[in-house]
Formats: structure tokens, C-alpha cells, sequence
């Protein structure tokens, strides 16, 4: 609060106003003399003279993130990523393709190329992915590709993405799929309304089964999209899945648990809720700050490449899981909450997911304040963990101090 000063001359002429007033006289009270004018000079209280407060230290989560998109030079940072990407590519849609994980399936082709990896068990207790790629115009195909489960539908269709398989689970999948305003673009089989034949082909794979011969050939998915008549924009609803660090910002989250190996079903892999099969697992690099995907003790690598996955986050998204019939065939929660851990340079973020408003909108990432996890800029590989087998879920400096973590829904 600021003081007021008043010249002697005011003060003067205030006083006598205030005296005639005072004395009750009901006579029209003398005229006040004319005085200068009064000057008020204002100057600061004790309170605002003392030396400032020092403010409290930034939280460990405050990085600056990106925020509106701004088009620079043709680019513009990708929704899927946070990296600078060709324009045309960052601002449509991107296809959501189904991939399968097992031996006999290996290498995959074009998951280098993929923004966002979706992993989940299947029946049969192995895992498959859904690859979501914003960057394919120049690839031949991707795949092969495999049949779908209600559960990657919905989460393809909380990217908005095109959705691509060969095949499905007919009594749990048929209905949802062939929903028009479910963008899928689907080999010919039994269930599919609306097939796109043009968009698949078989390649020479000698010594794979005809299972793993089928793939997405790009060419040919332009031609469907065309045909089915789907809009490859956004539409103006449109929730982008994560926060990321702005520019040349390294969300370091220093005072987080050390998170270098990563395993989503255990080191031992002895156990039947999809990641035991396998036995994958992820190794953090510090020179680069990307987590490396190892499988079957195998370094798991694109065909297209010939290069190790790598990718910026990894995520643990717990979801409740059940069998649902004599099939195997499974089905997990991934709309509304759950707990997750999301792993960026090296640390663990445990927190909850959620996903609230619908098909359309995609699971967000809470750390254990309710604050939006930041993620470093780059790919995101996200693990579907069956709540009921979290307790095999295991991370550490290294293998000799992994843990499990201590998770409210798990158990």
C-alpha cells in the first residue's frame, strides 16, 4: 500500500474546512482560500521496502513443453512425436496397423517408421502390436499384418488413426469395427463389410508361414482411403495423446526412481499375462536417451533397416484384464483410469492414466500429483500391462537392483 504526501498549503486549507464544519453554524461557511495545487507524491510503505522474497525453486516436472503448433518451413512439430515433421504428414491422420510379435513372425517390416507402438496380450498369452505411422508415403508395405481385437480398435481410435488389419476376433470385433465413423481399412474376410482388398499383398517370405506373408501396401491403402471415401484430417476435436518438452529441453525428472532396465513382464518371464512368452525388455542408453527393445535375449530390429527399435518413452499402461471364452480371446479395460509408469531418460513416473471422453480422445498420463507427465520429445512405446500380472512387472539401475513396483490397482 502506498502513503500520500500533502504540501503545507493544502494541509492548511484542509484544516480550517474541517474546523468551520465542526462547530455546527448554519451560516454559509467561509469561502476557502485559493492554495496551490496539491501535489501528491507517492512513496512506497515499509512492506514494499523490504528486500523480496526468494521465490521457491522450480518443480522437477516444470520443463517448458510445446505448445500451440506453428508451421515453420513446410514442418511442424508432430502430435505423435514432438520432432519437426513434414507438414502434410503431422496434420492428418495416421494408420494404426496390426502387427504380430511372435517368433515365427520375425523381423517386422517399417516399425522404425512408427511414431507410437501399442503393445498387448493376445490369446494364446504372447503379445501383438499396433504400429501407428504418420511417416509411410515412401515406404513399399508394412507388416505383415495380423488380425484385430476390440481393445486396438478402441485405442486406434483414440489417435483418430486409419485402422488396418487381416482378420478379426468376428464375435467381439464385427460390430465395432464396421461402425462408420470407425475409419478401417481391412483385408476381405468374414466380418468385414466394407473390405479393401487393394490395400493388401502377400510376399515371398520362404520358410514363413502363410500367416506371415500378408502386408499393408502403401500404395494400395491410398487408393482405398480414396474409395471409402475417408477424411484424412483431423477433425476439430482432435486431443494430441501427449505433453512434450519444447525445443532443446531435456525432462531429465532427476529425483525419480532410476529406470534403466525395464522389463513389462519380469526378468524370469515366467508368467502368463502376455509378456512371458517372449521375454521382452528395454535398455536405457544414456548417450542418446532412448530405451532399446530386446526380445527372446535378441536385439528386436526392422527388416527395413536392419536396425535396433529404439524409442524416447516407454510406457506401462495397467488395464484390467479378462478371458472371455474357451477361445482365449481377451479383453481389457482401456477406457476410463488405471495406473501407469512412464519411463523417459532413464526414470520412472508412476502415476495413473485416463481416458475419459470417449472413443475419439486418446488415454492421458498423470504423475501421482495429478499433474500432466511431460514426455521427451521422440517414438513412445506403450505396454498394455494385465493389471492382474503386474506384480511381474520389474525396473532398476540395472539387473542386479530391479524391483517391482509397489502400484495401488496391482494385486
Amino acid at each position: 500500500m502506498l502513503r500520500k504526501r500533502i504540501t503545507l498549503a493544502g494541509a492548511v486549507a484542509l484544516c480550517m474546512a474541517l474546523w468551520l464544519t465542526g462547530c455546527g453554524r448554519e451560516e454559509e461557511p467561509a469561502p476557502i482560500p485559493e492554495v496551490d495545487e496539491v501535489v501528491v507524491e507517492e512513496e512506497p510503505s515499509p512492506e514494499e521496502t523490504e528486500e523480496p522474497e526468494e521465490e521457491e525453486p522450480e518443480l522437477a516436472t516444470a520443463y517448458p513443453v510445446i505448445g500451440e503448433r506453428v508451421s515453420e518451413n513446410g514442418k511442424i512439430q508432430s502430435y505423435l512425436t514432438g520432432q519437426w515433421t513434414d507438414e502434410k504428414q503431422a496434420t492428418r491422420r495416421p494408420i494404426a496397423v496390426m502387427i504380430p510379435n511372435n517368433a515365427p513372425a520375425m523381423p517386422q517390416y517399417g516399425l522404425s517408421r512408427a511414431g507410437i507402438i501399442y503393445e498387448a496380450p493376445v490369446e494364446g498369452r504372447i503379445t501383438r502390436l499396433m504400429a501407428v505411422l504418420e511417416d509411410f508415403d515412401d515406404l513399399e508395405r508394412v507388416g505383415p499384418v495380423r488380425s484385430s481385437r476390440d481393445y486396438y480398435v478402441y485405442t486406434a481410435m483414440g489417435y483418430e488413426a486409419i485402422y488396418c488389419n487381416w482378420g478379426l476376433a468376428v464375435p467381439y470385433v464385427e460390430e465395432l469395427i464396421n461402425r462408420p465413423e470407425y475409419y478401417n481399412v481391412s483385408a476381405a474376410v468374414i466380418g468385414i463389410h466394407n473390405p479393401a482388398d487393394e490395400a493388401f499383398g502377400r510376399v515371398s517370405r520362404p520358410g514363413y508361414a502363410k500367416e506371415f506373408t500378408g502386408y499393408l501396401m502403401i500404395d494400395g491403402l491410398f487408393k482405398a482411403v480414396d474409395r471409402l471415401g475417408y477424411d484424412w484430417d483431423y477433425d476439430d476435436k482432435y486431443v494430441p495423446p501427449f505433453l512434450f518438452a519444447a525445443d532443446d529441453v531435456f525432462a531429465d525428472y532427476a529425483d525419480k526412481e532410476d529406470a534403466v532396465m525395464v522389463y513389462p513382464g519380469g526378468k524370469s518371464g515366467n508368467n502368463s499375462g502376455g509378456y512371458g512368452s517372449y521375454h521382452p525388455y528395454f535398455e536405457y542408453h544414456e548417450d542418446d536417451h532412448l530405451y532399446y527393445r530386446y526380445q527372446d535375449g535378441k536385439k528386436q530390429i526392422d527388416e527395413l533397416t536392419g536396425e535396433q527399435l529404439a524409442f524416447s518413452n516407454v510406457v506401462f499402461q495397467y488395464c484390467h484384464g479378462e478371458v472371455r471364452d474357451d477361445h482365449d480371446y481377451l479383453a481389457f479395460g482401456v477406457h476410463g483410469e488405471g495406473d501407469a509408469i512412464v519411463f523417459t531418460g532413464g526414470k520412472a513416473i508412476k502415476g495413473t492414466w485416463k481416458r475419459y471422453d470417449g472413443d475419439f480422445t486418446p488415454a492421458k498420463f498423470y504423475d501421482e500429483s495429478g499433474e500432466e507427465i511431460i514426455f521427451n520429445q521422440g517414438k513412445t512405446w506403450i505396454c498394455n500391462i494385465w493389471q492382474e500380472y503386474g506384480e511381474f512387472v520389474e525396473y532398476g539401475k540395472d539387473d542386479e537392483s530391479l524391483t517391482t513396483p509397489d502400484m495401488p490397482s496391482v494385486g
